[in-house]
């Protein structure tokens, strides 16, 4: 029942979602009314939030029946029965309004690319047929990046830029073209601009093309005029006339500039609507050229100025302006009699001011000149002008560059490049003669019995420097064993020979070669110290000479010097004597008990381990968890089970742990009962010895072992 409800509040919140933060169109203003009709069919988008609103209902009454069938279940496979009937018809209602929701979100994408339009502020809204230079007239006096093709229809939705006149901000609008043809068959770029003219508030500015360049003659242009003057009354209006670049208006014909007048005559019936006068007929009809941008300022300003105009009229023939003017008193002043009175300047004043004007003409700055010469960016200050040298015509020379002292001017050379192509000619021949140099041998040619020789001794001095090698990586690789664990010296030569001569075997070979491998590189005889005949120098396997002793190289590291005992100070250890060491070296070690004790690695280990983690001392015990808990209860076995197979289960047990060590045993008894308790060492061998092992094993995993190790081998 919890999750039916669940689901049910779940779908109810997200489907009312949608359904709140969708537009109505009866609650907004007229203008996003209308067009979002023209763009996405108002009776489509009413629907699929009907059908939203349909499926949120029926969700919410299928839960209502199903929570009470729930309420009266009569078991558990019935309740589960009806839960998974519950959601399954819910989400089949949700997957049937699968298409309106595509359709919502397409619209939801496409209205967040629309331009924010603000429907009531001050608005100049730009319209006509397509390719007439609206777009570029926008780009001129907005900021706005409208894309501009000399081909119709490039602009397909509204655009929105914004312009500055007089301290106040202008909203600009840019239409899409608009052609001569019925209501019914305009398409929905028309519209945009046909639904932005119905409803917006703003100042009209009819873009003429007296040149013809957009493809439509002054003549269709002016019957488009008169098919929608309709949408321009109680609208500031203007007529502009665009490329007079390419055709001036007084150059058009006497039929196309009759048409155009009658344009201009409608255009003044809706400055008359406004309140205006008769003859005004300024800003009406205005030309200008984006190309060039003359008129275009001129262009803006009118729209401007008749759009505040007209809203500071409106405002004016409301019913609140009744309400504000007793706020307001103009005080004029009236003159009281016939008396002049002009202004009261005093006597030092106009002194100063005539000092002033007759003192000479002060110094001439750099701004000064920067202004007479063309301005920033064109006027170059001289650096070097005000330069106090014995000469004034030093002041242009160019600075000497001085490297170490000495002027660089004075070291060039005119044939320098010369000299260098001289240079690199001869060192190109010169490389040549040493390639031709590498192919030819000095002196005669050598016949094959020597360079037979040659071979040979090349190979005899690889194969020697091979082999010295091998015997110099000796003292590294040579097998060792710690005195720490080889205490009885045990692992020696004699032992193993012993060994092997009472298997019947000839020791002499191998002791050699242990010996051999075991010798690291001895150091080698000063320059004086003559040929020895001993056999140290010798590998044991191979009869040759001795090598000749070799000088000593100058650039071969010094030998290892000679050892000292750790009391004896050395050289640069920063010891008095022998005394202070020693005392250093106590108190070393007495500091270093302590971080061993803890296990430390240094002493800057500050590691704090986790002593007891998380995952295993928290939670309940469920079911196979109780393993490590039992170590009181333990059954351990009774002394006839223990000595049956004891010895089997301690080898096997020392094996797997890893402790068995040349015949002696380790084991660890922890806790109250040990292992002594049950087998005495009476019943032991002598070979066997109890020592502890280098971690605490608990009772239960020894007698768990030991038993499952007897078991093994059916002892």
């Amino acid at each position: 029942m919890r999750k039916v409800k669940y689901t049910q509040q779940n779908f109810f919140e997200k489907l009312s979602t949608i359904i709140d933060e969708f537009p109505r169109l009866d609650d907004i203003h007229p203008f996003y009314g209308d067009l979002l009709h023209v763009l996405y069919n108002k009776d489509h988008y009413k629907l699929a939030l009907g059908q939203i609103n349909t499926a949120r209902n029926l969700i919410s009454k299928i839960a209502k029946d199903y929570v009470k069938l729930l309420k009266y279940g009569d078991s558990l496979y019935r309740c589960k029965s009806l839960e998974v009937a519950a959601l399954g018809r819910m989400c089949t209602v949700v997957k049937r309004i699968g298409p309106s929701l595509a359709y919502l979100e397409q619209i939801r994408q496409h209205m967040a690319r629309l331009p924010s339009v603000d429907p009531n502020t001050r608005t100049i809204l730009i319209c006509w047929y397509p390719n007439v230079g609206k777009s570029s007239f926008m780009n001129k006096i907005t900021r706005a990046d409208v894309d501009v093709q000399p081909y119709a229809f490039t602009t397909k939705s509204l655009f929105v830029g914004h312009t500055d006149y007089k301290y106040l901000r202008y909203q600009v609008i840019d239409t899409p073209g608009i052609l001569d043809r019925p209501f019914e068959d305009h398409n929905i770029i028309e519209m945009c601009s046909i639904t932005a003219l119905a409803h917006l508030r703003s100042a009209v500015l009819f873009f003429l093309d007296i040149s013809g360049s957009c493809g439509y003659s002054i003549a269709q242009q002016a019957a488009l005029f008169h098919s929608i003057k309709s949408l321009f009354m109680n609208k500031p209006l203007i007529i502009v006339c665009n490329k007079t670049d390419l055709q001036p208006l007084d150059g058009i014909s006497e039929e196309d500039k009759k048409l155009v007048m009658e344009m201009k005559a409608e255009a003044m019936k809706t400055v008359m609507g406004q309140g205006g006068e008769v003859g005004d007929d300024e800003g009406v009809l205005l030309t200008m050229s984006t190309l060039n941008e003359e008129g275009v300022a001129a262009v803006k300003n009118a729209a401007c100025d008749r759009l505040l105009n007209q809203r500071v009229e409106l405002k004016m023939k409301t019913k609140k302006i009744n309400d504000c003017l007793n706020r307001f008193h103009v005080a004029i002043p009236k003159p009281r009699d016939q008396k002049e009175r002009p202004p009261c300047i005093p006597q030092a004043v106009l002194e100063a001011k005539a000092k002033q004007a007759a003192e000479k003409e002060r110094r001439k700055t750099e701004k000064d000149l920067e202004d007479e010469n063309g301005g920033a960016g064109v006027y170059s200050a001289s650096l070097k002008k005000n330069y106090i040298l014995a000469n004034e015509e030093w002041k242009d020379d160019v600075m000497p560059e001085i490297l170490d002292g000495h002027n660089v001017y004075d070291f060039v050379d005119p044939d320098i490049l010369l000299r260098l192509e001289e240079l690199e000619r001869e060192e190109g021949l010169r490389e040549e003669e040493e390639e031709d140099d590498d192919f030819e041998m000095d002196g005669k040619e050598l016949t094959p019995e020597e360079k037979e020789a040659l071979a040979e001794i090349r190979k005899k001095k690889s194969l020697l420097i091979q082999q010295h090698r091998i015997k110099k990586r000796t003292a590294e690789s040579r097998p060792s064993v710690s005195r720490k664990f080889d205490k009885d010296k045990k692992f020696t030569t004699k032992r193993m020979g012993r060994q092997l001569s009472s298997l019947g075997l000839d020791p002499s070979m191998a002791i050699d070669r242990a010996r051999s491998k075991s010798r690291g590189r001895k150091r080698e005889r000063s320059v004086d110290g003559g040929d020895k005949d001993n056999g140290d120098a010798m590998d044991m396997d191979m009869d040759q000479p001795n090598k000749k002793l070799r000088l000593r190289s100058m650039s071969r590291p010094l030998s290892r010097s000679r050892s000292r005992p750790p009391s004896e100070v050395a050289p640069g250890e920063g010891f008095k004597d022998s005394a202070q060491k020693v005392k250093a070296i106590k108190l070393g070690k007495k500091s270093a008990k302590k971080r061993n004790k803890d296990a430390r690695r240094g002493e800057a280990d500050r590691v704090i381990p986790t002593l007891k983690p998380k995952h295993l001392f928290s939670g309940k015990r469920s079911i196979g968890k109780t393993d490590r808990h039992e170590n009181e209860n333990l059954q351990l076995p009774d002394r006839e089970e223990w000595s049956m197979y004891c010895i089997a289960g301690l080898k096997l047990l020392s094996n797997q742990y890893g402790f068995l060590y040349y015949g002696e045993w380790f084991l660890c008894c922890s806790g109250a009962h040990t292992m002594e308790s049950y087998l005495p060492l009476t019943e032991l061998s002598r070979d066997f010895e109890w020592r502890s092992f280098p971690f605490p094993l608990s009772k239960n995993v020894v007698a768990r072992a030991i038993l499952n190790l007897g078991h093994y081998f059916e002892l």
